[in-house]
């Protein structure tokens, strides 16, 4: 996918268009070859955010790219520019790969780009998204969708893991971890947006859980109860699971399965230990355990997963966190 074309018109957000030049615009080390050849098309100077760009070319660009990337727009709620609504069928017509960036969906699927496909956007506009376009199937909790020829990431950070995942499609592991490392970014998160949607751990030293979550972290290679936690946070099971609810918007078992698999992933990436042993060290008991839930909730069985982020070299030892 050699030229990547980037839309640029009134009303679009700074952060996912800036972060599209950034990704493919640099040639990591010279490991692909060739790289991606970059145009941000938009019809005249226009205003980003607080920014004013320049465009290289016209809309009629995106027709003649082999990518061309939507990035977020601020006003979801307005109509997409008639000129850029022409340019992204007469783009989508011509074979190229379509790609939305966070609230970006809302151009590809007022273009009837999305229609019949998978998507996702900003959690807190995919509702939104849904009621407006009944015929894209919207999905709130994924990072991304890729369904072959139309991507689409959810909000802001999650560009990132999309832009990872077409340099992984296009040119391997190995550069989009070599990307990753520039970035100083995961080459891969697991699991959807929807962890992201509340605070996963309590922001405040005095929340009757702070205790409980460090304390749960350092024995997930023991069997907990809901019970052993409520006897931690000195709360009956049913005041616990409120106050978990609250501070991260899931329930007690859930997330201690969530930071089960977490603590999995690290030792994948990290170390030589065989599976029996890291279902051991992360509290999954057997092996067999451990694939069927890593494989429910990452997408890949464990053997897999390492093979993907344990490359050799300086790109190894990449540790998702938080």
């Amino acid at each position: 996918m050699a030229l990547v074309a980037i839309a640029a018109t009134d009303g679009m957000l700074h952060f996912e268009l800036a972060l599209a030049c950034e990704v493919f615009a640099h040639d990591p080390s010279g490991l692909a070859d060739p790289w991606y050849d970059v145009t941000i098309c938009g019809p005249a100077p226009v205003r980003i955010g607080r920014f004013l760009v320049a465009p290289d070319d016209g809309l009629d660009r995106l027709a003649r790219a082999d990518t061309v990337i939507i990035p977020s727009v601020e006003d979801v709620d307005g109509d997409v520019p008639p000129d850029l609504l022409d340019a992204v069928r007469a783009a989508h017509r011509a074979g190229a790969r379509m790609v939305s960036l966070c609230t970006g969906a809302f151009v590809l699927a007022a273009a009837g780009v999305l229609d019949g496909l998978r998507a996702t956007t900003h959690w807190a506009h995919t509702e939104a998204l849904a009621a407006r376009y009944p015929r894209v199937r919207v999905d709130p909790d994924v990072l991304y969708v890729d369904n072959g020829t139309v991507l689409a990431s959810a909000g802001k950070a999650a560009a990132i893991d999309l832009c990872l995942h077409l340099i992984r499609r296009d040119h391997g592991s190995t550069v989009a971890n070599a990307v990753a490392r520039r970035l100083i970014v995961p080459p891969h998160r697991a699991g959807g947006q929807a962890q992201y949607v509340t605070t996963p751990v309590p922001a405040r030293d005095d929340h009757p859980l702070a205790t409980v979550f460090p304390w749960a972290l350092a024995r997930l290679n023991r069997p907990l109860s809901v019970e052993d936690l409520a006897r931690q946070a000195n709360m009956s099971s049913r005041n616990l699971a409120r106050h978990f609810r609250s501070a991260t918007g899931t329930t007690p078992l859930l997330w201690l399965s969530t930071q089960r698999i977490r603590r999995a992933q690290e030792l994948l990436e990290q170390t030589d230990d065989s599976i029996d042993a890291i279902a051991e060290a992360a509290g999954m008991g057997t092996a067999a355990t451990l694939r069927r839930h890593f494989h429910r909730t990452v997408g890949v069985p464990p053997d897999a997963y390492r093979r993907t982020f344990r490359a050799t070299g300086p790109t190894a030892g990449w540790v998702l966190t938080g």
